[in-house]
């Protein structure tokens, strides 16, 4: 699964990255925190976490005119898909990611992916290794958090799905609290090396398939080649410090390599060697 990234840059660099034609990233949008996000959504977040508003970029026609053509734009979406038929938000907690195996099938993605596709910025991901030969306090297997990015030092762009659900206690349809934009992000099977972190990872498109992606008239059937592995070699990993693993957690320092004492039981991604005892 993917359930943490580092979402690091600013609004200006996705827009430049991603060729983005509409920035709508500054329009005021329905969240379902309590409290408010920290850092505030738009701003760089390096430990973005389910629920949080987070940058998403998708190709949409213009509200004002719905017959011209898609325009590719960057927008604060809530990680967390709730299809339009859900009675509630709650249940979009739980479906912060779609199984590429089953994305086809499920009816809570089905047609998000025949449409709704979208990319999901991010310097990298994290995920908790458990340890083959450490055990916690618990009893129970240590894990050490590690952190995936590219090799080349470009952004991940993710596959991800996206929907609205409309509020029907709010009247207005105008009323931009009237309206819930979520997304999830679609894994797969761990590559050879990354697999000795986890055995999923986000699907990560390349620049070059971007646009056929977010083309939201090409069908599911048109972009399922976009799903099937990529050659291995594309991410390197390192095991960060612990701090990641609460979520209150953030700055750049939870992407420095953990210190080579900290470890203990951790597996090399790329040598299967055992680190630490």
């Amino acid at each position: 699964m993917c359930g943490r990234y580092a979402a690091t840059a600013n609004t200006g660099e996705l827009v430049l990255e991603f060729e983005v034609e509409v920035d709508r990233s500054s329009e005021p949008g329905r969240s379902v925190l309590v409290n408010p996000q920290e850092p505030p959504p738009g701003r760089p977040d390096h430990n973005m976490a389910p629920t949080k508003q987070a940058p998403v970029v998708l190709s949409r026609a213009p509200r004002e005119d719905r017959d011209a053509p898609p325009r590719r734009q960057l927008r604060l979406l809530t990680w967390g898909l709730v299809p339009s038929w859900s009675k509630d938000p709650k249940g979009g907690v739980r479906m912060i990611n779609a199984r590429v195996e089953s994305v086809r099938e499920k009816p809570a993605f089905a047609r998000a992916l025949a449409a709704r596709r979208c990319l999901v910025p991010a310097r990298g991901w994290y995920e908790w290794q458990a340890s083959p030969t450490a055990l916690d306090a618990k009893g129970k297997p240590r894990k050490q958090p590690f952190f995936t990015e590219r090799a080349d030092g470009t952004s991940v762009a993710m596959a991800g799905l996206y929907e609205f659900w409309r509020d029907p206690a709010v009247t207005d349809p105008d009323d931009p609290m009237a309206w819930l934009s979520t997304f999830t992000v679609i894994t797969g099977e761990a590559e050879p090396g990354l697999d000795r972190i986890h055995d999923r990872q986000p699907v990560v498109l390349e620049p070059a398939d971007w646009a056929r992606w977010l083309d939201p008239n090409a069908t599911a059937a048109d972009v399922a080649d976009l799903l099937e592995p990529h050659a291995a070699g594309r991410f390197t990993a390192h095991p960060v410090g612990r701090a990641v693993s609460s979520n209150r957690s953030n700055g750049p320092g939870l992407l420095a390599p953990a210190p080579a004492e900290e470890l203990v039981g951790v597996v090399d991604p790329m040598t299967g060697e055992v680190i630490g005892g």
